[in-house]
């Protein structure tokens, strides 16, 4: 999720496009890119509002990289300068020492295209950005981090299974993860319907997929599940109003509501949600399509902490591994973000 283009007030105002990721190097076992992978060395930044850098936070808790690859939460209210370290003390994050995560940027490439996003992976000694590709960041936890990951860690790219992953994440990313975002920000009448449709006909395809398996590709939690699951719980807070796309809710959908509460509720998932950072930050930042500002009190988050009954599809969550432990106490979600 980016900002910095035009200001919060240009959102809806001109047709959506998503940027590409233009830091594209990766961090590897080998370091072939300049870029080994190392305990420490490197800072994770995200907001807990976007749901890009919600699947980095969901993978990084699996993985138990929170010791290896330290966390830096930004304010999830942008200004037109985008990701800010407002939440920590002095407005600065205490390792990197910036205000603001376009600093990371400018020490890398100055005049560099696309805006300031987050997931970003900056590297701790020379304060520079490493990497913004959302697309490939919890690959590469998952695969080129292996010697970090914790005893029983899954393993959520199996090989086996890649080009059946790939293929339905390309469809996820497509009509769900951005086909919301092409809808709330579409500029006319005829954009807004093509995208909205297609972000429910997926969700219909999706359907008699998972009332059959209680995950996307096999018998386990995979990168595809990740992917879907920071877009459905999103869905109901901020896609459905905010963004339009009200067709039907996800509440109203009794087999998808009913996966996302099983993943909600699978250690490393729900714990990671911030509803109050979510709601905050796409109702007040994009002043483009919601120029009051005003945050809506609902929807009733009670629901999520409900039995959903998807262990009677059989499945192993962890396949032969094991859950995450309990949330590091620096990293827990505040009481105003969860049911």
């Amino acid at each position: 999720m980016s900002g910095g283009e035009g200001g919060n007030d240009s959102y809806g105002r001109k047709p959506f496009k998503r940027s590409g990721s233009h830091f594209a190097d990766r961090i590897t076992a080998d370091g072939r890119d300049g870029w080994p992978v190392a305990s420490g060395r490197y800072r994770l930044v995200v907001s807990r509002a976007c749901p890009w850098a919600s699947r980095s936070l969901v993978s990084r808790r699996l993985l138990g990289l929170e010791d290896a690859l330290p966390l830096a939460v930004a304010d999830p209210i942008q200004d037109d300068r985008s990701w800010r370290f407002t939440l920590d003390p002095d407005g600065r994050d205490p390792v990197l020492g910036i205000r603001y995560l376009s600093e990371a940027y400018d020490r890398r490439e100055s005049h560099y295209p696309g805006g300031v996003s987050v997931p970003a992976i900056v590297d701790v000694p020379s304060g520079q950005l490493v990497t913004n590709d959302y697309q490939r960041i919890t690959l590469d936890l998952a695969t080129e981090w292996t010697e970090l990951h914790r005893e029983g860690a899954p393993d959520l790219y199996p090989r086996a299974l890649r080009d059946e992953i790939d293929e339905v994440m390309a469809d996820v990313y497509e009509d769900v993860n951005n086909g919301v975002y092409r809808a709330g920000f579409a500029a006319d009448q005829k954009e807004y319907e093509s995208a909205c449709a297609g972000v429910f006909r997926r969700l219909e395809l999706l359907t008699p997929r998972l009332a059959r398996q209680r995950y996307l590709v096999g018998d386990t939690i995979t990168e595809a599940d990740i992917r879907l699951f920071t877009t459905l719980v999103r869905f109901d807070a901020v896609y459905h109003g905010h963004f339009k796309c009200n067709r039907w809710k996800l509440t109203e959908n009794p087999v998808l509501w009913a996966y996302v509460r099983d993943l909600y509720q699978t250690p490393g998932f729900g714990d990671t949600v911030d509803f109050d950072h979510i709601k905050r930050h796409y109702y007040e930042v994009h002043t483009g399509i919601n120029p009051t500002g005003i945050v809506p009190l609902g929807p009733d988050l009670s629901g999520w902490l409900t039995p959903h009954h998807r262990a009677e599809l059989g499945g192993r969550p962890f396949g032969d591994g094991t859950p995450p432990g309990p949330v590091r106490a620096g990293e827990k979600v505040s009481s105003a973000g969860r049911p």
